[in-house]
């Protein structure tokens, strides 16, 4: 029988990716996306299939679906700085009281159900490379609190779920991920330095650019996600290239990519910006049998066909997303 699988966020760059990946397999797949931060755009492609539908809905109000589940992808959360930095009440409900909806639905349709965590549990981390035995160091009253702590009361609740109800859980803390479908002004690194580049702006730097990141390509993440659902492991599970590289040196290689000859400017690092990230993924390696494919030169020029394939209007205008109906005041 087929196997039918309940994606929220699913009109998000991630998301859309998961809903493509779980069609290719053969699953019935259920979308659900209240659009604050997604897009149609990125699922239209699905709809005329016989195994895909959408319901524009929030998570954070009693989630219904009917006739059976088998597994439940949470991607449903404002995941880059300017997303929840403006909506940041919303983000702190779509991880705790979204999470408990889908916590509640998995228990009453004895589906699995996967949370998607991500690398700012660790906040500005104190060991490096980060495994999942670390803890973390974050500020819990900082900008960023209203995502990083959300994303922990996720993995709080859920446990508490798997180990309470013995729902069957897990948990992928994912890293930077990156590909086609990101939003162009999202604030987040690889399409803000690529937005720039195409523009004919000088690239934006904050702080001295020593900072790290470690970047893994979308098809990489998703195939990890994929085999984290189907084992048998409930705690969490980092996803991620462990390829770390300075963001000076990255806008250097984006210039290089797109061939242009802008200038890189500084300015103040934000508040609680982590100076490293990179991912230990021998968990990964041992317990699924993955590790990342694609190296950064091919996925970025994958990223930058994309991006590159923009309408000049989609290229220039500016983030217009109205948050209003959402901000609870």
């Amino acid at each position: 029988m087929q196997k039918r699988i309940l994606i929220t966020g699913a009109a998000g760059f991630l998301g859309s990716h998961l809903c493509d990946k779980f069609i290719s397999e053969g699953y019935y797949v259920i979308a659900m996306d209240n659009l604050i931060t997604g897009d149609l755009k990125n699922i239209e492609h699905l709809f005329k299939l016989e195994n895909f539908e959408f319901y524009n809905h929030d998570v954070t109000k009693f989630v219904h679906i009917p006739g059976k589940l088998d597994y439940i992808l949470h991607f449903a959360s404002p995941a880059s700085p300017i997303d929840y930095l403006k909506i940041p009440i919303q983000t702190l409900k779509v991880g705790s009281l979204g999470t408990h909806n889908l916590l509640g639905l998995a228990k009453e349709k004895k589906a699995t159900i996967l949370i998607a965590s991500t690398s700012e549990v660790y906040g500005d981390p104190l060991v490096h490379p980060q495994s999942e035995e670390y803890y973390g160091n974050v500020n819990t009253i900082g900008p960023r609190g209203v995502y990083d702590e959300a994303k922990r009361f996720q993995e709080s609740i859920t446990m508490a779920y798997h180990r309470f109800h013995g729902l069957d859980t897990r948990i992928v803390r994912i890293f930077n991920t990156y590909g086609p479908r990101m939003r162009l002004n999202d604030g987040r690194v690889i399409p803000a330095f690529i937005g720039q580049a195409l523009r004919g702006e000088d690239l934006t730097i904050f702080g001295k650019g020593l900072q790290t990141r470690s970047f893994c390509y979308i098809t990489d993440q998703v195939e990890g996600i994929y085999k984290l659902l189907l084992s048998n492991y409930s705690l969490p599970v980092n996803i991620g290239n462990p390829d770390e590289i300075t963001i000076r040196d990255f806008a250097e290689e984006i210039i290089k990519l797109t061939g242009t000859q802008q200038k890189i400017v500084y300015q103040d690092l934000p508040e609680n910006d982590p100076l490293q990230r990179q991912p230990d993924i021998s968990l990964a390696k041992k317990l699924l049998n993955w590790s990342p494919k694609v190296p950064r030169e091919e996925g970025m020029k994958k990223t930058f066909e994309y991006f590159k394939s923009l309408s000049k209007e989609e290229l220039f205008k500016k983030e217009h997303k109205d948050f209003s109906k959402h901000i609870i005041k």
